[in-house]
């Protein structure tokens, strides 16, 4: 009988431990947090830009935007949901808010979206005394912070209530500073395409910067993401196209601006380790959009995507640009189909796709669904 009572004891203990360390999985794999705050340009709009401009006329109001997912145009630069929408869904948050429109009044209690469409990382004045180049452009990433303090200090007045907030959101950093690159190398063509090189380092520190204000206010868990394969986006093909098969790897993207986009993310996956050795008590993980974007690229058949390189929305050019996308352009096909939404922006399909590699690995340092 002692036998047995202490076979069933260790039975007990072994069962004991099994849901002990299942809890902890299952607690490991829920893990979610309250709210989501991001910052960033169009990529992640969710309609900040739209309502900014008011009664003005502007394409991104009507169809064929916002024609997949939500049946109607919905602020976003997209023809569905956007990178944000797809980490509010895995968090079971509701998909977030523009910030512009309620940031004297809203609650924002799930968090709020600051990013606006064509935002850069630096100051317009940065550019305009140092290159004498004018970027004329509605928001840049301080001015999204300080929008952010100010409803932080409305909902959540006071530093302990601010710190509370933010221990239980997730703050997720860009995309941000692809613009100040692609408002040069698509500007004047006679700027030098080796000049952004010589800001990049700036840009860099910008997205640093930001991440560690947002840290001293409170924030533990801070996503940065990197610039995509800019060498593979229609805009830039169409052009900068070249004679020269030397310029294009072997999916057809120009090299040169590729390489750049890794410079910028070799850039900034070092800034990334400088700020986790500097705040242990944050988690603070790389974004790798780049090579997440690679996948339908490499293997576009694999995602049902016939050509990434073409856009779905656009003109009758060989990337299918030299039209906006709006009511008139050519539409062509399902949206489903192509990785590129307008020549700039990406489809729903294509983001989807980002955002897995982000939330299930293995382009994030640590995937988003076990960040806890």
């Amino acid at each position: 009988m002692g036998r047995l009572t202490c076979s069933s004891s260790a039975v007990l203990l072994v069962v004991a431990v099994v849901l002990l360390v299942n809890a902890e999985v299952v607690l490991c794999d829920g893990c979610s947090y309250k709210r989501i705050f991001a910052f960033g340009d169009s990529i992640i709009d969710t309609g900040n830009f739209v309502y900014d401009i008011g009664n003005g006329q502007s394409a991104l109001k009507e169809l064929p935007f916002g024609m997949t997912f939500f049946k109607r145009p919905s602020g976003r630069i997209c023809d569905g949901r956007v990178l944000v929408d797809f980490y509010a869904e895995a968090f079971n948050l509701p998909l977030l808010p523009p910030s512009i429109p309620e940031e004297k009044t809203g609650q924002f209690a799930t968090g709020a979206n600051f990013a606006v469409f064509a935002s850069i990382a630096l100051p317009p004045a940065y550019y305009k005394s140092k290159y004498n180049f004018t970027m004329s452009v509605p928001s840049d990433l301080g001015a999204q912070l300080d929008s952010f303090k100010r409803v932080l200090a409305r909902i959540a007045p006071g530093e302990n209530s601010t710190r509370a907030v933010l221990n239980e959101s997730l703050v997720l950093m860009g995309e941000i500073g692809g613009n100040d690159y692609n408002f040069w190398f698509n500007g004047d063509p006679k700027n030098s395409r080796d000049t952004p090189d010589q800001y990049l380092p700036d840009v860099v520190a910008r997205i640093g910067s930001s991440v560690q204000e947002v840290i001293n206010l409170g924030a533990r868990a801070v996503v940065v993401p990197g610039n995509f394969p800019i060498g593979c986006v229609p805009a830039y093909l169409s052009a900068h196209q070249s004679g020269n098969q030397s310029d294009y790897d072997e999916h057809g993207c120009l090299r040169w601006y590729n390489d750049f986009s890794q410079r910028h993310n070799a850039a900034l996956r070092q800034e990334v380790g400088r700020l986790r050795s500097k705040n242990p008590g944050a988690k603070v993980v790389y974004a790798d959009y780049y090579g997440s974007a690679m996948q339908f690229v490499r293997n576009p058949q694999q995602f049902g995507i016939a050509d990434p390189l073409v856009a779905c929305c656009g003109g009758d050019g060989k990337y299918h640009t030299g039209k906006p996308c709006d009511k008139n352009a050519t539409l062509w096909g399902n949206p489903s189909g192509f990785a590129s939404w307008d020549g700039i922006h990406m489809t729903e399909k294509a983001y989807s796709v980002i955002a897995a590699g982000v939330l299930d690995g293995p382009f994030a340092d640590t995937p988003l669904r076990h960040f806890c």
